[in-house]
């Protein structure tokens, strides 16, 4: 959240303060400490722009052109990069990531191609990092999905259960790594979730 403030003395304009609090701001230090003592890293990814595209299939290429990535045709498929991609999510529903502060550009080209309905769900989840050897040994004890190689690898996410909480699933490389992209409000119960699964 950004309020404005009267301008200081001197000055000809507002001045500015981003007040935002990621769900996990308090605890990055304790995470940053369980990463390292199991090897196995955990961090909050804060303030990712996230996108959420509905679109007929005739809008297709618009989209693509709009946001520079072709958009992946098949569900649980991505298409881009870890810094912004697009993310197949349902037959007619897309996931675009990008940097902080981008959302609203994003939206307002979608709607000027005519490219589907396009809204900013990036204050809706935050992201959970999950990295390493035993990062999939970790996702294991908790998710339910089949996460070897063969049936999710990079390029791969899903919308699933991980514990009793609807998260989406990303794997970004094969080291492998992995976001977790969840509500805010359960956000505390994924972190506390995971860190109990960490190698000890």
């Amino acid at each position: 959240m950004t309020v404005t403030s009267p301008a200081e003395p001197g000055t000809t304009g507002p001045a500015t303060a981003d007040l935002r609090r990621s769900p996990l701001a308090a605890r990055h230090a304790e995470l940053a400490e369980h990463s390292a003592r199991s090897g196995v890293l955990l961090a909050e990814e804060s303030f990712l722009a996230q996108v959420n595209l509905r679109a007929t299939p005739d809008a297709l290429d618009r989209v693509g052109r709009t946001t520079g990535i072709p958009l992946p045709r098949n569900v649980n498929e991505v298409h881009g990069t870890p810094e912004r991609a697009v993310l197949g999510l349902a037959p007619d529903e897309w996931l675009i990531i990008a940097p902080d502060g981008t959302a609203d550009g994003i939206v307002a080209e979608l709607a000027a191609a005519g490219a589907g309905s396009a809204v900013d769900v990036s204050a809706n989840r935050t992201t959970l990092r999950l990295a390493g050897p035993r990062a999939r040994d970790v996702l294991e004890q908790i998710c339910s999905l089949d996460l070897h190689p063969r049936a999710f690898t990079t390029g791969s996410c899903a919308q699933t259960l991980v514990g009793r909480t609807q998260a989406i699933l990303w794997q970004l490389t094969e080291e492998p790594a992995y976001r977790l992209l969840v509500r805010g409000s359960f956000a505390t119960y994924l972190a506390d979730l995971l860190i109990d699964a960490l190698p000890r």
